[in-house]
């Protein structure tokens, strides 16, 4: 316990804290869509759920290093293309999330009307559990890599973890219930998800899309949605001009 000493270990240990919370906001936008189809008493408990299970998979992670280290061992060579057990989890999860965003895209725009004439299958709480125990292999896989790229000790590792989950865990409702107040909200955030999909596609095939660009663009994104939905709530008509515009009178 040497590094309670060491003001750098302190430093280090807000920094994780920090990341980790960053890239678990896209693991509370997964858990909030997947929850969003049970019934309204079952979303808390699902959400709780999921996030332990985030939490858990991290911490499980993080004690076992050396595999984690021996993950990126070639496994085998499709079209000449080296795959490690990494690159599995990278491309299955990838693939998983953009089907998934895609299957609840299409949901959303057909309607739950069109898919239950489709004979869609009742969603489950068990089958969401599923669902988000799949994802947040992948995101914990991610978050740990991270951790272990900046920090030494286990122990601050862990620490990070277990306070970016209890935050994650104190405002996941807040967060999932703005998300389903506002539908073109929820639609960005499925975007994002097929986004980060793409991406950790194109991790698996060693395309590294600098995350700065991601970012940048998700940001951006963010910030014109914010200044849509202020101007909806202030009930400013839009005012169009040219030659399509009707006129007045």
């Amino acid at each position: 316990m040497e590094w309670l000493t060491d003001p750098q270990a302190w430093i280090a240990l807000l920094t994780l804290t920090f990341l980790e919370t960053v890239l678990g906001i896209d693991n509370i936008v997964f858990v909030s869509i997947l929850t969003g189809r049970l019934p309204v008493e079952q979303q808390a408990r699902a959400r709780r759920l999921g996030l332990l299970m985030a939490m858990g998979m991290r911490i499980a992670l993080l004690f076992t290093i050396s595999w984690i280290m021996r993950a990126t061992e070639p496994l085998f060579a499709p079209f000449g293309h080296e795959l490690s057990v990494r690159d599995l989890i990278l491309l299955g999860g990838g693939l998983f999330l953009m089907w998934k965003s895609v299957t609840e895209i299409h949901h959303k725009l057909e309607g739950p009307a069109e898919a239950d004439t489709t004979g869609a299958r009742a969603v489950t709480f068990g089958g969401v559990l599923v669902q988000i125990a799949l994802l947040d292999l992948v995101f914990s896989l991610d978050s740990v890599i991270t951790a272990v790229g900046m920090v030494q000790h286990i122990a601050i590792m862990v620490i990070a973890v277990l306070i970016s989950v209890g935050i994650m865990v104190a405002f996941v409702n807040p967060i999932c219930a703005f998300v389903e107040r506002h539908p073109t909200v929820k639609m960005l955030a499925l975007s994002f998800l097929l986004l980060i999909g793409f991406t950790l596609v194109g991790e698996a095939w060693e395309l590294h899309i600098p995350k700065g660009y991601v970012y940048f663009a998700m940001g951006f994104s963010i910030f014109v949605e914010m200044l849509n939905l202020k101007l909806r709530k202030s009930g400013k008509p839009v005012v169009l001009h040219g030659p399509g515009a009707p006129k007045a009178g």
